[in-house]
Parts: C-alpha cells; structure tokens; sequence
C-alpha cells in the first residue's frame, strides 16, 4: 500500500481535512505522471513546463504576455521556462515582422509529439481518477471543486 492510500485510512473524516485531502490528490497524479512519462521514456518536465506545452497545443502561438497570463505566472518566469523548453527543441520562439519588442512562442515538430503523447497520457490519468464514478457523480463532483476553487479568487 504507497502512502497515499495509507493516510487516506488512517485520516478522520472530518471536512476541515479537504484542503489536505486535494494536497494528497494532486501529489498522487503527479507522482502518477511522473513514472508515467518516465515509463514511456518521455522527458520529466515541471508542470509549469507542461502547462505552456498544452496552452500552445490549444491556441497553435501566442505572445509572451498571453503566455504567462494563460499559465498564470509573471513574464519573467515564463521567459524562464520557455527558454529551457526551447533549449530542448519544443518550443520555436519568433519575434513579431511588425513589433520587434513582441515575440511570440510555439511548438515545434517535437513539442507537438510530446503533447500528443501526453494527451492519452492525460485521458488514462483522468480514467483513473474517476474510476467507479457515475456521469452524474462525475459532474458533481466538478461542481463542487469548482466552487471551492472560485472562493480564492
């Protein structure tokens, strides 16, 4: 039994816990991604680096600025991990014909490969998540995540 399912039993089911619990589940797939990638023989990347991967796949280029408001993180940090994810070839970066201060960012043959990989990779992480959940139980439990995650913001 790996430690998560060990505190999972042994946690009181008290609703305070739920921060926790979500903590626990989020350390779970990402450890799950993590041997996933390593066991098809993918390179682990953060999953800031995963995320602009993803916003990429979705919108095909965007600036820098619409990177990091995407992702949620300052320009800087974002310059920063574009530049690795560059240096590994799967990212193209392009500054603007009209604006030199502009530049913009979008994946390479690679990048897009790795992305489509991590697309089936992502539906199983999903499948596995929701194992034994009704459509309906499915939705519910969205909503009300979802209702927790806009009482931050």
């Amino acid at each position: 039994m790996n430690c998560f399912y060990a505190i999972l039993c042994f946690m009181e089911l008290d609703t305070s816990t739920i921060l926790a619990l979500i903590s626990q589940i989020h350390s779970a797939a990402s450890d799950y991604l993590e041997n996933t990638l390593k066991a098809r023989g993918l390179p682990d990347m953060t999953s800031s680096h995963g995320n602009i991967l993803f916003r990429l796949s979705r919108s095909g280029r965007l600036t820098m600025g619409e990177l990091a408001r995407q992702v949620n993180r300052d320009k800087s940090t974002v310059t920063v991990l574009v530049r690795k994810l560059e240096q590994n070839g799967f990212v193209l970066r392009e500054t603007s014909a009209d604006d030199n201060r502009v530049t913009y960012i979008s994946l390479s043959r690679k990048g897009r490969e790795y992305t489509d990989l991590t697309a089936s990779i992502s539906r199983e992480l999903i499948a596995t998540c929701y194992q034994g959940f009704t459509d309906q139980e499915r939705q519910q439990v969205f909503n009300l995540l979802r209702r927790i995650a806009l009482n931050f913001q």
